[in-house]
């Protein structure tokens, strides 16, 4: 199972449309995951239309209409794989921690918040995962975005992309 993840789109205020180089990875996922900060909901209908399943979740710059739609926090079993989906962890110093606190029940913990793409193992059980942004770099080098395959009971594997600067 292939699993496309992103984060912080911030659509229109940080990009006028996602990238090319995104959306072209739509159709090959089985899920799409965005853990938040979408600001518009033509990115959310957009997304719907064309994944074949979308796990998203509301973000702290996402007003009314998408916090009516989306949920805080996602969950979802995904061949056996227990997935979570939030917004914000806090701050970096703990996070492992804190997060294994809150999901004890969970796998793999996508979320956003920083833009800052994130990989990390918490007690040698939750992996966490913050695919970055890729609209919005702020501090980091690249735009980004995660692909993940899930088989056989678990995260078989992870990669960041690196979207074109420009």
């Amino acid at each position: 199972m292939r699993l496309l993840l992103t984060a912080d789109t911030h659509l229109p205020k940080r990009a006028r449309t996602l990238p090319q180089q995104l959306l072209d990875e739509v159709p090959r996922a089985d899920i799409v995951v965005h853990a938040g900060d979408w600001v518009d909901t033509a990115t959310l209908d957009l997304l719907r239309a064309r994944a074949a399943r979308l796990i998203g979740v509301y973000g702290n710059n996402d007003g009314p209409e998408l916090r009516d739609r989306l949920p805080e926090v996602a969950y979802a079993e995904l061949e056996g794989v227990r997935l979570g989906v939030i917004h914000e962890t806090g701050p970096a110093k703990g996070r492992e921690r804190r997060c294994a606190e809150r999901f004890p029940d969970l796998d793999v913990l996508v979320f956003g918040h920083s833009h800052i793409p994130w990989d990390s193992l918490a007690e040698d059980r939750l992996r966490l995962l913050n695919p970055g942004s890729p609209t919005d770099r702020r501090r980091q080098p690249y735009c980004t975005y995660m692909t993940a395959e899930v088989g056989a009971g678990r995260l078989v594997s992870v990669e960041l992309h690196r979207l074109p600067r420009g």
